[in-house]
């Protein structure tokens, strides 16, 4: 079991709302905790938000007795400014190789509209005793 609560996704605020083998939703409200000094959503945090869903993916198409995952590159467009409610980020997987995953992520407000575009690639390791 993936520990949450003691990590940035729980300081943040994430909460994960569905996971399948090729998808990942989760949401973060907006609070106090990630917004920037003009009280916009911090654009770090949805870029957390972003690689969260996709390490969440990663993390469940693959052995986690033998393997871990890391983000090796993520880019996000910071499209849409956002103040209140909450966000969520849909990853979507478009590529799953032996050592890489791609993901897709739109992060999205409570109207559905577009905040951010990111891509991040996930690099799957073996694990080292």
């Amino acid at each position: 079991m993936l520990k949450w609560e003691q990590t940035l996704m729980g300081t943040l605020g994430m909460e994960l709302v569905k996971q399948t083998e090729t998808s990942v939703e989760i949401s973060m409200a907006i609070s106090e905790r990630n917004v920037q000094p003009f009280g916009f959503l911090h654009g770090g945090a949805s870029v957390a938000l972003a690689e969260t869903a996709a390490s969440i993916g990663s993390a469940g198409i693959i052995n986690l007795e033998e393997e871990i995952c890391f983000g090796a590159e993520i880019n996000a467009n910071h499209i849409k400014s956002v103040r209140e409610g909450s966000v969520t980020a849909i990853a979507t997987l478009q590529h799953k190789g032996r050592s890489l995953h791609v993901w897709t992520i739109e992060v999205k407000n409570d109207k559905g509209e577009l905040v951010c575009l990111s891509r991040c690639t996930m690099a799957v390791t073996k694990k080292r005793v």
